[in-house]
């Protein structure tokens, strides 16, 4: 009995590679209309590849039923871009290697600018020599109901940059976490515009720009396009930055943080900058790490840099790849579930609990069924993971925006980033 063990193992081992090679190249998907919830037939699907400059992968239709199956020896392999245009706009869904299926979704447009709110503007200056670099990020909201997508061909999302400056690049990321590139329209005197289609839930827009920054000092005017937009101004340590209605709000991830009131469309805040620029505390690991960390988990300034925009892929794929990989091994992991009373059920230990009289044990014949809370515990769990992976991120582009502008040392960069990939494999491990 114990000799045809091993042979029953080669035959599973095989039966799941011959199962594995069967999904391997291919990808089947549903396009999805949110706004109506019905399938959408006949339409056009494309696959490209984000790490091979976006190459096209494949082509296909939705059927009948709005589904569609692709070929290509890099799919399940690499992550995937899944790119289908309805009414005239293309709404992309991203795909991460192992995956075998995968819902696209699109929504019904509409022209109304009430259909999206700009909650938030985050600015940060970073001197770099004779010039200082402005980054940019809106927080951008879109609840509307039934779901639509708000999209203008003319530019449909408004930005403006200080006088003199020069747009170097435009991003815009979805709730789905993928960073794409956009087109600006230039309407002159320093504002511009993007088509965007901003669907439902949280979208993010980033952009960068360059100042003349000559004797270590500027002075700028920041223009605003939408009213109601709270705002926060970043420096690094070194710089002094002043401007009227601008309170310091202390430090986050070393840098110095000020609010400022919401201005009114069409207004402009006056600021002053000087100073040269230090490099941020490193945490170095331990207490001090895990204490920033803690810090970090409230108010943040999440903002993709401005010189690394060709990182961010690489960035964003290794990320989404260590988040599959830690997906299965959740999905794969037993949840014990037990049977335990009210009053002994607590959140938090009582710094002296108090005595509790034993409640009696529940009836063995009718035991509540565990499945309900193993699927809350594994959601829980789920959630904290993909929390954990957008502040790595985050911290990510934050260490890359340091060694671009050199204010970080090549020993302090080596042991920050090899802290971010230790918390990145706890994760995994996790």
């Amino acid at each position: 009995m114990k000799a045809s063990w091993p042979r029953l193992l080669a035959i599973t081992l095989t039966a799941l590679l011959i199962s594995t090679a069967s999904l391997a190249g291919e990808l089947h998907g549903t396009v999805i209309n949110r706004t109506t919830g019905k399938p959408v037939p006949n339409t056009d699907v494309d696959l490209l590849s984000p790490t091979q400059s976006m190459a096209l992968l494949a082509s296909v239709k939705s059927d009948a039923q709005g589904q569609f199956t692709a070929s290509n020896n890099s799919i399940g392999t690499a992550p995937v871009l899944i790119r289908v245009t309805y009414q005239g706009v293309s709404f992309n869904t991203f795909s991460p290697p192992g995956r075998p299926t995968v819902d696209v979704e699109v929504f019904d447009t509409s022209k109304d600018p009430k259909s999206i709110t700009t909650a938030t503007r985050v600015v940060i200056f970073q001197p770099r020599g004779d010039k200082l670099i402005g980054a940019e990020e809106y927080n951008i909201s879109n609840a509307t109901q039934p779901p639509v997508a708000f999209f203008r061909t003319e530019g449909n999302f408004d930005f403006a940059i200080p006088e003199n400056a020069t747009l170097q690049q435009v991003t815009a990321t979805s709730s789905l976490g993928m960073d794409v590139a956009q087109a600006s329209i230039d309407k002159g005197k320093g504002l511009f515009a993007i088509a965007y289609a901003f669907r439902p839930g949280e979208t993010r827009i980033r952009l960068s720009y360059e100042l003349p920054y000559n004797g270590n000092a500027a002075k700028l005017k920041i223009p605003s396009v939408y009213s109601g937009t709270k705002m926060l101004l970043v420096v690094p340590p070194g710089v002094t930055l002043t401007a009227d209605g601008a309170n310091s709000a202390g430090q986050e991830q070393g840098m110095n943080v000020f609010t400022h009131d919401p201005l009114p469309a069409k207004a402009a805040l006056a600021v002053s900058l000087s100073g040269v620029g230090e490099a941020p505390p490193s945490d170095g690991g331990g207490q001090n790490s895990q204490e920033g960390n803690s810090r970090n988990e409230g108010q943040q300034v999440n903002l993709a840099p401005p010189r690394i925009y060709d990182l961010i892929w690489p960035l964003v794929i290794g990320l989404g790849l260590i988040f599959a990989v830690s997906a299965i091994l959740l999905s794969r992991k037993k949840v014990v579930v037990t049977n335990i009373p009210d009053d002994e059920e607590e959140s938090e230990p009582e710094p002296k609990p108090k005595k509790k009289t034993k409640a009696p044990a529940p009836p063995p014949v009718a035991p509540p069924p565990p499945q309900p809370a193993a699927s809350a515990t594994l959601d829980s769990v789920k959630q904290q993971v993909s929390s954990s992976l957008d502040t790595l991120k985050d911290e990510l582009f934050r260490l890359e925006l340091r060694k671009q502008a050199g204010t970080i040392s090549d020993s302090d960069y080596a042991l920050e980033k090899g802290r971010i990939e230790k918390l990145l494999r706890d994760i995994v491990r996790g």
